[in-house]
């Protein structure tokens, strides 16, 4: 090439390395925007770890530690039944009536007191292939073992109703009644009050029941028109609550209406998405958190998580609900008594982790137990019959 006619042109100089034709530093441009976006990315990375950090650290300082309880079993530790199958789980679910407290103080005068009226051993069976939630009534007439007070007096060993238990030595005390009906291990325990039970129906933004009749019972708080509707907070407590208004007006009707209602509320966690749903879960785990006192082996996030996961690999309709076989106490109408050899049919099967099958309203002629819960086997045990008792799963619902 020439630059003019006749003469050689000079070649162009080498472009500087980085330098695109025309003088562009192209490669030190690149590399200066990729180190801005790895340190916008890490600074990403970090604030979502902190947030996530943050969260954690809230909802496992949430959470209510029972101490005394785990130190008052570890006395008696010789006395209580064998873990006979390490996989499964029990747990007490106790609802405490406690006045203690600015939100609880409405429902009643708190006098130091309080009783369980409602108890729930629920059995997680092993490889997670049901849930069973068994009612204990809180007027069943039972053996309550010597128990330590709070003011460590000790009351002496009786036969009296059950929830005294939880009045005279609180948490430990009603395991060990329990546990010596039952002959179950407990593995833990959960304790929610009023309060606690209205901030989880909150969080999941109620939960759907079906009325046959309007109800007003100022006892409970509890003022409802007919038909289908939601619940929150206050209004399921009444719910929950409500004796001389709904049914029959008895403890065992009341039990019947809890177990539906937590059957609703477990169907619509599954359903509604709430445990793969962040921005549905953090309020959830937040209430749930708030709500409990448990004992050391379920008081981390961790530790409920890995419940939770359990209890969500679990079918709907494997969630099973009822009330121990009973009857009214030969001695008092007010009370109740165990129905034998149902009840310890029952007991055996959860001890063993053998299952059981549950069914609502079935009749002796039908292959099911009748209303007081007792299977048709419970004479002629059969080890490959599954025993049915009257109750009914989580996937029916309240308005089934």
């Amino acid at each position: 090439m020439t630059d003019r006619a006749g003469t050689p042109a000079e070649p162009d100089p080498p472009a500087a390395e980085g330098t695109a034709p025309g003088g562009t530093p192209e490669q030190p441009r690149r590399r200066h925007w990729l180190r801005w976006t790895a340190l916008g990315v890490s600074v990403v990375v970090l604030a979502a770890a902190g947030v996530g950090w943050w969260f954690y650290r809230k909802l496992d300082g949430n959470i209510t530690t029972d101490t005394t309880a785990a130190d008052e079993l570890r006395r008696y530790e010789k006395e209580r039944p064998p873990a006979n199958v390490s996989a499964a789980r029990n747990i007490l679910l106790i609802g405490s009536d406690t006045r203690a407290g600015e939100e609880n103080r409405k429902y009643g005068k708190d006098v130091g007191t309080q009783r369980s009226d409602t108890t729930i051993l629920l059995h997680l069976a092993a490889g997670k292939k049901s849930a069973t939630a068994v009612s204990l009534p809180r007027d069943l007439m039972v053996t309550l073992p010597s128990c330590r007070k709070a003011d460590g007096t000790r009351t002496r060993e009786q036969f009296a109703q059950f929830n005294w238990a939880f009045e005279f030595g609180g948490t430990a005390c009603t395991i060990r009644t329990v546990e010596k009906l039952t002959g179950i291990r407990v593995d833990h325990h959960m304790v929610i009050d009023f309060r606690g039970f209205k901030k989880m129906v909150d969080a999941v933004d109620g939960v759907e029941v079906c009325l046959k009749e309007p109800v007003d019972d100022p006892a409970a708080k509890l003022k409802l028109p007919a038909g289908r509707q939601t619940l929150h907070g206050e209004q399921a407590l009444g719910f929950v609550r409500a004796r001389k208004s709904l049914g029959n007006g008895s403890d065992t009707e009341r039990m019947d209406r809890q177990q539906q209602f937590l059957g609703a509320l477990v169907n619509k966690v599954q359903s509604d998405g709430v445990l793969l749903n962040p921005t549905k879960l953090y309020p959830v785990l937040d209430a749930a958190t708030k709500a409990i006192t448990t004992d050391p082996g379920l008081d981390s996030l961790r530790d409920l998580y890995d419940l939770a996961r359990s209890m969500r690999a679990i079918p709907t309709e494997k969630v099973q609900f009822l009330t121990v076989p009973r009857r009214p106490y030969a001695y008092n109408a007010n009370r109740d008594e165990l129905v034998q050899p149902a009840a310890s049919q029952l007991f055996k099967q959860l001890r063993e982790d053998r299952p059981v099958a549950v069914t609502p309203d079935v009749e002796k002629d039908s292959g099911g137990g009748g209303a007081d819960g007792k299977p048709d086997d419970a004479d002629t045990p059969t080890p490959s019959v599954t025993p049915t008792f009257t109750g009914r799963n989580a996937a029916e619902g309240v308005c089934s």
